[in-house]
């Protein structure tokens, strides 16, 4: 699969991890949405747009795939 520059990359989980995402995909050239519960957390410092909701909120998965070209997850658990 080809992501064009510029596209948004959803992520779901917003901590250090995410952050790490976000910075390497900005780095290559893309936007990123995150969908976490914490309004502080840190990906929220870095990414271009954060959801703020519980990750079994179907309306704000809905919109965070909505907003994105793709979608992946940065649980360590």
């Amino acid at each position: 699969m080809s992501l064009p520059a510029g596209s948004t990359i959803g992520i779901i989980g917003g901590g250090q991890l995410g952050r790490m995402l976000a910075m390497a995909a900005a780095r290559l050239g893309y936007r990123t949405a995150v969908l976490e519960p914490q309004a502080d957390c840190p990906a929220a410092q870095v990414a271009n747009r954060q959801i703020t909701a519980a990750y079994d909120d179907a309306a704000a998965l809905a919109e965070l795939a909505a907003a994105s070209a793709v979608v992946t997850y940065e649980f360590e658990n």
